[in-house]
């Protein structure tokens, strides 16, 4: 019975190229290491700090990381991606490329007979109604279809200033842990366990890595990120637990 692992928020592609390119030769060892023993990879988001798909382009660079996971699928570890608002304008590339399903919300799974709610994390909970209003605009079709007009050195720079500003704003909102009651994803999480009962929830988002716990015995982990705390997640069919990679 292999591991199942999770980690999200790589944000290959800042804050420079040569710290993006340091932190990806990292990340490709980390795969290595889980490839020993992973039956599933989960990732759950933000792995790119910014990506849209054109048609007939995507955005250059991050070939380590696409090679490492076309030679993980091939040596057949189970490779699952999840969209995060960073890189929500994933479309097929990964799908027909790698054979890597890629999920857009938040999905209930069982594993090893304990149960499972994975997601990015972005626009759950309470609050910030803006960002929600403006996912519903960047997941619309037709608007997706329009930014696809544009020329790849105009769109991706248009996006790519936006997902800096994005980034830098949510770092001056965010702040460390305080409570349980203020980290939205944990009252999206306990209001989806008074629905249904979920042995643990996992998501990324927050920058933060935590483990805390939930009304009936549930727990909701956060994955952390890649840029200041290499934090991931492991399941070996007996408990979830929240590591540090450590070479």
């Amino acid at each position: 019975m292999g591991k199942v692992y999770f980690a999200s928020d790589f944000h290959l592609g800042t804050p420079s190229l040569e710290e993006s390119q340091k932190r990806e030769k990292k990340i490709c060892r980390w795969l290595d290491m889980a490839a020993k023993d992973a039956d599933h990879i989960y990732l759950i988001g933000d792995l790119f700090d910014f990506w849209f798909e054109y048609r007939f382009a995507i955005p250059k660079g991050f070939l380590r990381f696409q090679g490492k996971l076309a030679e993980l699928v091939d040596k057949g570890v189970k490779i699952s991606i999840f969209t995060g608002n960073h890189d929500m304008w994933m479309f097929d590339y990964f799908e027909k490329e790698f054979g890597i399903k890629i999920i857009r919300e938040p999905i209930d799974v069982e594993i090893y007979g304990k149960k499972f709610h994975i997601g990015h994390g972005d626009g759950l909970g309470p609050g910030d109604y803006s960002y929600k209003f403006l996912k519903k605009v960047f997941a619309n079709k037709l608007c997706q279809w329009l930014f696809g007009f544009l020329h790849p050195t105009i769109g991706i720079g248009i996006a790519s200033t936006w997902s800096r500003h994005s980034r830098a704003s949510g770092a001056k909102k965010e702040h460390g842990f305080i409570s349980k009651e203020k980290e939205f994803i944990w009252v999206y999480c306990q209001e989806e366990q008074a629905k249904k009962y979920r042995d643990y929830y996992i998501f990324g988002h927050r920058h933060l890595p935590l483990e805390l716990d939930l009304d009936q015995g549930g727990k909701y982990i956060n994955t952390g990120e890649w840029l200041s705390y290499d934090t991931y997640a492991t399941f070996d069919g007996e408990k979830v637990e929240l590591l540090t990679y450590k070479e």
